[in-house]
C-alpha cells in the first residue's frame, strides 16, 4: 500500500498546453476553410473541389428528397391546422361584428320607434284635441291582459304619480279605458273592450247617442241604444258624449274618440239598431298611455270666469 502510485493534479504547463493546441487547430482550420474558399472561386468549373462538390450533392441528394417526403406530410398538416385555426378565429370574430351590429340595429330601431311614440304623445298633449280640464299622466305599460277575457293592463304609474281610480286612459288615437285599481307605484286599467265596462257616446256628425259595450270578440266594440229613427253610416266617428248634470257627470270627457262605424243593421221587431265599432286604438300594441287628471275645480272655474269674461267684453 505504500508503494501504491499517486496521481497528481495536472499543473499549469499541461492545462497551457492544451489550450495552445487547440488554438492552433482552430487557425490552420481557419487557414486551410479560407485557402479551399480561394482555390474554389479561382479554378474552373472542372476543377477537383467542383467535382467533388457534385459528388457530394449527388450523394446526398437521396437523403434530402427522403427527407423532403418524410417531412412534407407534418409540414402540409400543420399549415393546415394552422389555417383552420386561423380560419375558426376569423369566423368567430366576423361572427361576433355581426352580433355587435345586429345589436346596435335593434337597439337604433327601437329608440327610432320610441321617439315616434314620444313624439306624437307630446303632439297630442299640445293640440287643441286634449281635453282642457285636464292633465296629462304617460306611463309606460308594462303587463297585458292574461286571457282574451280580461281585458285590462297594467301601468306604471300610481298615486304618487297622481293617478286616481276611474281616471280615464287614453292615446294619441283614442280612449282606452279607465283606472279601477292602484297602488303607490302601478294602477289596472280596465279597457273598453271589457265586458264589464260600459262607455256613454254619440256618432259624430248626426249627433246619434248611445252606449259603447264589449262585441262579440276580444276587440270588438258595439255602439247599442241607438234608435232606430237615428241616422247612423259605415265609417261615421264615434266619440265620448261627456255628459254632465247638476249632480252627476259621465268619467270620461267629451269629445275622445273610440272607434268608426263599421256596419249598421236593423230589424223591423228591434228596438235600436244593431252597430258594430272597429276600435282606433290597436289594444295589442299599447305602449304608453295619457292617465286623464282632471284639474281641480277652483282652476277650472277660474278658467271659465275668464273665457266668459272675455266673451262680454267682445263688440
Amino acid at each position: 500500500m505504500l508503494d501504491a502510485p499517486v496521481r497528481r493534479g495536472e499543473g499549469p504547463s499541461s492545462r497551457a498546453g492544451r489550450a495552445f493546441r487547440a488554438r492552433l487547430v482552430a487557425a490552420v482550420l481557419v487557414l486551410v476553410s479560407l485557402g479551399l474558399i480561394t482555390v474554389y472561386f479561382r479554378e474552373s468549373d472542372d476543377g477537383p473541389l467542383h467535382a467533388a462538390q457534385r459528388i457530394g450533392v449527388s450523394v446526398l441528394m437521396p437523403f434530402e428528397v427522403a427527407g423532403e417526403r418524410v417531412a412534407r406530410p407534418f409540414r402540409d398538416g400543420w399549415a393546415y391546422l394552422s389555417d383552420l385555426f386561423d380560419a375558426k378565429s376569423e369566423a368567430d370574430q366576423l361572427r361576433r361584428e355581426l352580433e355587435d351590429t345586429r345589436n346596435a340595429l335593434i337597439a337604433a330601431q327601437t329608440q327610432a320607434q320610441e321617439n315616434e311614440r314620444i313624439a306624437a304623445i307630446a303632439d297630442f298633449i299640445a293640440s287643441p284635441t286634449f281635453p282642457e280640464d285636464y292633465e296629462p299622466i304617460v306611463a309606460r305599460v308594462v303587463a297585458r291582459p292574461p286571457t282574451p277575457y280580461e281585458q285590462e293592463v297594467v301601468i306604471a304609474a300610481g298615486t304618487d304619480a297622481g293617478v286616481r281610480v276611474n281616471a280615464p286612459v287614453v292615446t294619441d288615437d283614442g280612449l282606452v279605458g279607465r283606472v279601477t285599481e292602484v297602488t303607490s307605484n302601478s294602477a289596472n286599467v280596465m279597457l273598453i273592450t271589457d265586458q264589464r265596462n260600459a262607455v256613454s257616446a254619440v256618432v259624430l256628425g248626426s249627433a246619434a247617442p248611445g252606449i259603447v259595450r264589449h262585441g262579440m270578440s276580444a276587440s270588438s266594440l258595439i255602439l247599442d241604444r241607438v234608435a232606430k229613427e237615428e241616422l247612423v253610416e259605415e265609417k261615421d266617428l264615434v266619440v265620448t258624449s261627456g255628459w254632465r248634470t247638476l249632480r252627476f257627470e259621465s268619467l270620461f270627457p267629451p269629445g275622445i274618440p273610440i272607434g268608426t262605424v263599421k256596419s249598421v243593421g236593423q230589424q223591423d221587431v228591434d228596438l235600436y239598431k244593431r252597430i258594430q265599432i272597429a276600435p282606433l286604438v290597436d289594444f295589442d300594441s299599447l305602449a304608453e298611455v295619457i292617465v286623464l287628471r282632471e284639474k281641480p275645480r277652483a282652476e277650472r272655474g277660474a278658467k271659465a270666469k275668464g273665457a266668459n269674461a272675455g266673451q262680454k267684453k267682445r263688440p
